[in-house]
């Protein structure tokens, strides 16, 4: 099973419930990269653009790479009326790229998709010199701050977790995000953001079942599990909030 294209599966939901990124996000990406109009932009795996609106405004010329013919007519149908939008419905790994073309490359949650002998000296040839190679992703959790706020809830959608979740296919992602200076990237830094989201019971199963291992789920499995979670969310008043630590991954190109 290729993790790659599974969420084309769910690709409505996917769109409606998986969670965007901060504005301070894009205001520190748009500036450290120097975005504007005269500008060329690959973003690797957009999936149905939850890191594409604020870049396409900057009015760069802007180029996405997407696996999925699914994704690719999903971000045509988005914002095909940009004039500054292009999109190619290809493998970034096989694509032949022209290099020293991009001012940024950047990529949301995709990244680790690819093999990193492959994806970083590939962003590094495809960037001009001086250009800016960025990646971000999000790591939900429902305890605050490393505390134990919510425990009682978390434990008891744990104990779900183990009782009933048997994905067909493991999630499994080894990419090393700080090993960018080893394929040629200078200037190296993170910068982190926090949000909170909040959901009731059936609108959090609607964002889980958009992630990755979770649509692996099959019965009597997939039933159990949802309806353990479900539970556990009613019994807590119908609120489960989430506290996210959003991480840009940011270098350069000599």
């Amino acid at each position: 099973m290729d993790f790659r294209t599974i969420f084309e599966t769910v690709a409505e939901q996917f769109d409606e419930w998986r969670p965007r990124y901060c504005d301070e996000l894009f205001t520190d990406l748009i500036e450290y990269a120097n975005l504007d109009e005269n500008k060329t932009v690959l973003e690797v795996g957009p999936g149905t653009g939850q890191a594409t609106e604020p870049v396409l405004k900057t009015k760069c010329s802007y180029y996405a790479i997407e696996l999925s013919k699914i994704f690719a007519d999903f971000m045509v149908n988005k914002y095909g009326s940009f004039p500054n939008f292009h999109i190619i419905n290809s493998d970034f790994e096989k694509y032949g790229f022209a290099e020293n073309h991009f001012d940024l490359v950047y990529s949301a949650a995709a990244f680790q998709w690819i093999p990193e002998n492959i994806g970083y000296p590939k962003a590094f040839d495809i960037l001009k010199s001086g250009g800016t190679f960025a990646m971000f992703m999000m790591k939900p959790d429902i305890q605050h701050g490393g505390g134990y706020t919510d425990e009682p809830l978390y434990s008891d959608i744990q104990q779900v977790y183990a009782q009933y979740f048997r994905p067909e296919v493991e999630y499994k992602c080894n990419l090393d995000y700080d090993a960018r200076d080893k394929y040629g990237f200078i200037s190296p830094e993170c910068r982190y953001y926090k949000k909170t989201r909040e959901y009731n019971a059936e609108d959090y199963i609607s964002l889980i079942a958009t992630h990755s291992d979770h649509i692996t789920l099959k019965e009597p499995f997939r039933t159990k599990f949802y309806n353990g979670i479900r539970e556990v969310i009613l019994n807590a008043g119908d609120k489960i909030t989430l506290y996210d630590k959003i991480t840009m991954y940011l270098a350069r190109k000599p």
